[in-house]
Formats: structure tokens, sequence, C-alpha cells
């Protein structure tokens, strides 16, 4: 039996609530797509647009370039048949196959195989985005999948759920670390160890970490029941990079970060249902937007490799804040330096086209794809709302990032790698957006491994809309992660809800997905929670609902 940790001994003595919502009618059918050995890493569609989107297998082959034939159709039968055609899988591509039908027709649903050497793959299913009246659209939102951490059973959970037609991965779909990395004593519990051994460096490092995780079987399930877009996070390529390096890289041993990031796109493109960059664009410049019919308008961030400055390290100014006035001082001129970007102008630009756009078309929504928090999180006085210090754990210095009483003892930023450790770049983004008409965004948001009901402003206090944030697929949440007991991390929790101004509900104990349902009227959001990521067979539940509505120029929580 796998060796539970705290936040799973939990789940599973709470399993019988959590079992009454095993079954729902969101859940009620699956598709189920078979295993192939020729194709051991499923199928996958994505980066869908009106009249095409993208196709993609990994052929299972030790052979050099290998020819076959797609087949596309209206029926899961192939009675309809809509194209079929060449598809080659080569060596210089890892074997991955990308193809890209077009001409087909909006707001459709089709059905997808390939055959390689005989071998036919297992058959996805897919759906190009609608044109004109849309009267629901459902969405799943969600981030940060570790393979040592557990199976990504959000994922085979997604695959099931009927009322999505589009999943959102938000980024951290890989991970870079070694076998002996993070999350390596619950991998080697339950057989999830991470391959290769070594931190992933390489163009065959990250391939080879890429051809693990879609062996997962709920990832293969997801992917082959619905449409696939994404934006990337940090470890898709390593831990906190920013333009000019990352946390978790070290030149000395592990060369030129350039040649690093490089080859993580390069995989992340090889192994990923997404379309090569427009002309005049590199892969780096990964950004796209979405129009779903009248409905909604969903533009998606890069934030990690083509313009962000440097995370603050807590540690090089910790011994210099040592009263409100050098706090209030480090937070003027270090952490709300604006020459510290997050996003670049041409993302910008793509942006402001995107709201715009939506904005003169008359949807009632604008969503943003979003990598990391945006929300104000200064951590509150922890200690005066009723957490004992003496339960904080032990061994961490003053400017450690994880360190909590000593952010709350000077209200510093919770984390610095997100839009709250840019908070100049942040004034930037909503500055931009009112200017484009847009005051009235849903962020969708991944990162934290947490659940979060946010209600987001500006500086001057002006509502600029709601974030919701999704838990980790099988990451835990920081607070049970860091060491914290799991009642003390569940009064954080608390405690974040009463003091945080922008914190309406949060969750740090779960793992699972944000289900996401647009209607012209509303948006319902459902946060979907696995009892457990330890085994293969589990629960969902349900854990809290909200529903969205408009308020004047922006929107707000229907009980609000």
């Amino acid at each position: 039996m796998p060796k539970l940790d705290r936040r799973q001994t939990l789940a599973l003595m709470a399993a019988g609530t959590l079992g009454a919502c095993a079954t729902s009618p969101e859940t009620a059918t699956a598709f189920a797509p078979t295993v192939s050995p020729m194709f051991e890493h499923g199928v996958a569609s994505g980066d869908p647009q009106a009249t095409s989107v993208v196709l993609w297998t990994r052929v299972t082959t030790d052979a050099g370039d290998l020819a076959g034939t797609f087949q596309l159709a209206r029926d899961d039968a192939f009675t309809e048949m809509v194209l079929e055609g060449a598809a080659v899988a080569t060596a210089d591509a890892d074997h991955t196959v990308k193809l890209i039908p077009t001409g087909l027709t909006p707001g459709t649903t089709y059905y997808y195989r390939f055959v390689f050497d005989g071998a036919m793959s297992p058959v996805g299913r897919t759906r190009t985005l609608p044109v004109g009246e849309l009267k629901k659209l459902g969405i799943a939102l969600v981030s940060c999948s570790n393979y040592p951490f557990g199976h990504f059973n959000a994922y085979d959970a997604i695959a099931k759920d009927t009322a999505i037609d589009v999943v959102l991965h938000t980024g951290d779909y890989i991970y870079e670390y070694g076998a002996k990395g993070w999350g390596a004593e619950t991998g080697a519990s339950i057989g999830r160890v991470h391959v290769p051994a070594n931190e992933i460096v390489s163009l065959a490092d990250y391939r080879a970490r890429h051809a693990q995780y879609k062996t997962d079987a709920g990832a293969r399930a997801m992917h082959a029941a619905h449409p696939f877009v994404a934006c990337w996070d940090d470890h898709e390529s390593a831990n906190n990079p920013w333009v000019g390096g990352a946390q978790n890289h070290q030149p000395d041993t592990e060369g030129a970060w350039d040649d690093r990031r490089t080859a993580a796109i390069r995989a992340y493109y090889e192994w990923m249902p997404i379309r090569e960059p427009a002309p005049g664009f590199t892969r780096a410049e990964f950004w796209r937007t979405y129009a779903f019919g009248d409905l909604a308008t969903l533009v998606t961030l890069e934030s990690r490799h083509t313009a962000r400055g440097k995370q603050v390290d807590y540690a090089e100014y910790y011994a210099t804040i040592t009263s409100p006035e050098a706090r209030d001082a480090f937070m003027h001129d270090v952490m709300d330096d604006p020459d510290r970007k997050m996003i670049s102008p041409k993302m910008e630009a793509a942006l402001t086209k995107g709201l715009m756009a939506s904005v003169a078309n008359a949807q009632p929504w604008r969503l943003i794809g979003n990598a990391s928090p945006i929300a104000r999180m200064r951590v509150p006085d922890v200690v005066a709302l009723g957490i004992d210090p003496a339960k904080a754990p032990k061994g961490e210095a003053p400017g450690d990032g994880p360190n909590m009483l000593w952010k709350a003892k000077w209200n510093l930023p919770f984390y610095t790698d997100t839009w709250d450790g840019y908070p100049a770049a942040r004034e930037a983004f909503y500055a931009l957006s009112r200017d484009a008409g847009a005051e009235d965004l849903l962020f969708l948001t991944g990162d934290s491994h947490s659940f979060w009901a946010n209600q987001v402003a500006d500086d001057e206090g002006r509502p600029m809309g709601i974030e919701l944030g999704t838990a980790g697929v099988s990451s835990p949440g920081d607070f049970v992660d860091t060491g914290w007991d799991a009642e003390t991390a569940e009064k954080l929790d608390r405690v974040f809800e009463q003091a945080l101004d922008e914190v309406r509900w949060t969750d740090n104990f779960h793992q699972g997905y944000v289900r996401v349902v647009l209607t012209p009227e509303k948006a319902d959001a459902a946060f979907v929670a696995m009892d457990t990521v330890l085994l293969p067979d589990y629960r969902t539940e349900v854990i809290r609902t909200e529903t969205i509505i408009r308020d004047g120029k922006t929107i707000k929580f229907a009980d609000a």
C-alpha cells in the first residue's frame, strides 16, 4: 500500500462523504480510447479554430521516418468520412505527428485516428470553434500535473465530464526535477519515478519526460476526449525562469540557459497539439486568441520567456527589512520597479486586439488563460489571526520563500514569482484592459496548487473582474507541502479569506480541476476535487460552486 501524506490521509478518512458524489450527471458517460502498442502516448487534438484543428499522435518505433495515414470523420465508426490523407512520423520530430486539416465546419464534433505500419491508433474526438450564436460553453481549467506525486485522476475525470467542450491547461504540464527531486518519496512509494532519472536539461531529456507523462492513462483519456488549449508556466523548462535564466538552472553544470530553454520549447512543440508560430513570431512567443461564437473570447498569456524580469529573492533583502519604513521602501523601489515586466509588447498588442474585438462584438465573457495568480496576496498577521507560531515549519531562514511568519510580520507578498511579485506589471495589464474597454475579465489561473475564488481590482480599487484558480492535478498544496499540520493548514485557508480583500475562498487540501460553464447570463464554476491521487481508482466531489454575473462594467460573484 502506498505511503499516504497528510492530505491523502484526511481525504481517505472523508471517503464516505466524497463517495456520495462519485457519479454525477456530468460524469455519467465517458469517451474511452483504446490502447495500442504502436501508439503508447495516445492521440490528442488542440489549438482549435473555426475551420481547423491540430491533430496529434506519436508513433512508438525505432525506425527512421515512417509513413502512415490519418482519417477524420463525423462519427466514431468512421462511416461519415470527411478527410483521409498522408501522415509522416519523422525521427527529427521524435516520431511525433501533427496535422492541421482545414476547411472544416465551425462548431462541429469530429473523430480522428491514425494508421502506421498496419496498426491503428485509438480514436480521438475533437471540435472546431463555433461561429455565431452560442448558448453554452464548458471549460475544464487544469494545471500542475506532477508525475511522481500521483496519478492524473483529474485528467481522467475531465475525459468523463460531459459538460466540457474544451480543456484549458495553464501550465506545469511536466516537471523538470530528477528522480530524487521534489516528489521523490511519494513517487517511489507508488511506482511513479521520474524518467530520465536526472534533472532534464537536453532535448532528449525533455522528450523522454513528455513521453513519460503521456503514458498516464488519465492523460491519454483526456487528450482523446476533448480539444486542448494551453499556456505554459515554469516547469515546462525549469523552476521560476525569467528571460535571463531560471532559479533551477545552474550554468556551471547545466550549460547555457538559452540552449536549455530552446530544447524545452522544441520538445513542447513536438509533444503538444499546438500550431507552429505564425510568420514573424518565434516559438517562445506562445500566446493565442480563441473566439467562441458570440459568447466568449479567451486570450492565453506568455509570461515566462519573452519579457519577464528576474524574480525578487527575499533572501537578498530580509536583513534590510527591519521596520515598516524599510518595508515600504523595499516594496516601492524593488518589488514595484516598472522595468520588471511580465509580458512583452507583442503579447500586449495581441491582448489588446483580442479584448477590443470581444468588446466590439458584444460578447459577454472575456477570459484570460493565466499561468500564475494575479490577485493581491500580501500575507496578513497570521499570528494575530489565530495561527500558532510554534506549529510553523522548522528550519526556514527568514528570507526563505516559504517562511510564512516572516512574510506575515512585514505584510509582504505571499509569492514573488506571481503577478504579486510584479505589481507595476499587473497595474499596466489592468490599464491596458481598461483602455480596451474590458474591466470584466475572468482570469482562469493555475500554478499555486490551490483552489481560489478571487475578486480583483486595480491599485485605485476599481474592479477588474474575477479570478478562478485551480488546484494541481497531482501537485500538493503549499501549506501542507511546506510542513504545516493539517489543522493549521486549514486555518491558514480561512485566515487568507478573512484578511485579504481579494480572496473570497481558497482550499489547499485537494487536487482536481475547475469546471466553468458559461452562458450569456452567467458563469457557473464547480471546484472538482479528487479523493486520492495515490491510486488510479478515485472518486470526485464538487467541494464548492460559484456563480458569476455581470455588475455594470465588471463582473461579480452572484451573492457578493
